[in-house]
């Protein structure tokens, strides 16, 4: 059965969101995530002990699959050259392309997916700027991790920095990997795929996509799997605190627009069309203050057919 929406409900969306206006907001949220990267670079020596902390407890609850995942990938090169493109590429394609979808096709629930989305990447940079960790890639050799980016770097075009093309590591925070944000976003479009796609195959890939990105980012030795577990609890959190968030946007708008109500109504053309300039007609006259303007100065008011209504006979001249 087709998904049906309400039209009262769409078309009133319709006339709220404009892709105008709703760029340049997801791409204000890009730039703070990118800068609270940069700025959460914090002290290298609390990341990696960060890090060895985090390898800690997952070697004590025995949940450290990043090991064997990485000797994988730095093994088979037709596992671990897929999974750097996906790594470096998927997590600033498939978001994008499905808020698109979203806007396009679901204009009913994008705003509260994109609130979602927003929220819950928010408070990841909250997670970067409190928790620098120093992912398994940057740890010394003896903790037993290759970075796999940095050993097929020669098939794409990033460098030994993350997914940063070459040349361009100074501008990313390589310890921010409490949340991955990866896995959180793969999260949210596993969601959005699952519940609005109609389709099994979508269904199928609202699935696999968090579950492989997972995969990839404890293969590549980008994040911990305690870091993926995060990410899906940022996501959680997000979704609970989204509602908050579009009622408190929603009051906001409701204020800015009484505060800018009078300003509006105090502007030239605002005045232009009341014609009768606070006249009124009386019964029997058409145009306001019509006897006065008839009735000569000093002159006693006599019946005339204005006076006496329509239906009265005209006066002898």
């Amino acid at each position: 059965m087709p998904h049906a929406e309400t039209p009262g409900i769409e078309a009133a969306s319709h006339t709220r969101l404009r892709w105008w206006t709703e760029l340049p907001l997801i791409l204000l949220v890009y730039a703070c995530y990118s800068a609270g990267r940069l700025l959460a670079r914090g002290d290298v020596t609390h990341a990696v002990d960060h890090g060895l902390a985090i390898l800690k407890v997952e070697k004590f609850l025995h949940i450290n699959a990043e090991h064997p995942l990485n000797r994988l990938f730095t093994r088979e090169a037709w596992i671990g050259v897929p999974a750097d493109f996906w790594y470096a590429s998927l997590h600033y394609l498939v978001t994008p392309v499905i808020l698109v979808w979203l806007f396009r096709s679901r204009t009913v629930r994008y705003r509260a997916a994109r609130t979602w989305l927003m929220t819950s990447t928010f408070i990841g940079l909250i997670g970067f700027t409190l928790l620098p960790t120093c992912p398994p890639r940057l740890l010394s050799e003896s903790h037993g991790f290759v970075d796999t980016m940095a050993q097929y770097s020669s098939y794409g075009w990033w460098g030994g920095e993350a997914s940063a093309p070459r040349g361009m590591g100074g501008m990313t925070n390589q310890y921010a990997a409490m949340p991955s944000l990866h896995v959180g976003w793969a999260l949210w479009c596993g969601v959005m795929l699952w519940r609005y796609g109609g389709t099994r195959t979508t269904k199928v890939l609202g699935v696999a996509y968090p579950l492989i990105t997972t995969i990839v980012v404890m293969g590549t030795a980008n994040h911990y799997f305690l870091d993926a577990v995060a990410g899906a609890a940022v996501m959680g959190v997000g979704l609970l605190l989204a509602p908050f968030v579009l009622r408190g946007a929603d009051r906001f708008k409701a204020r800015a627009a009484v505060v800018l109500a009078p300003a509006a109504a105090s502007t030239p053309g605002a005045q232009a069309s009341i014609v009768s300039a606070g006249c009124q007609t009386s019964a029997g006259e058409r145009i306001p203050r019509q006897r006065e303007s008839r009735v000569p100065a000093g002159a006693e008011p006599s019946a005339s057919p204005t006076d006496a209504g329509d239906g009265a006979p005209a006066t002898a001249r």
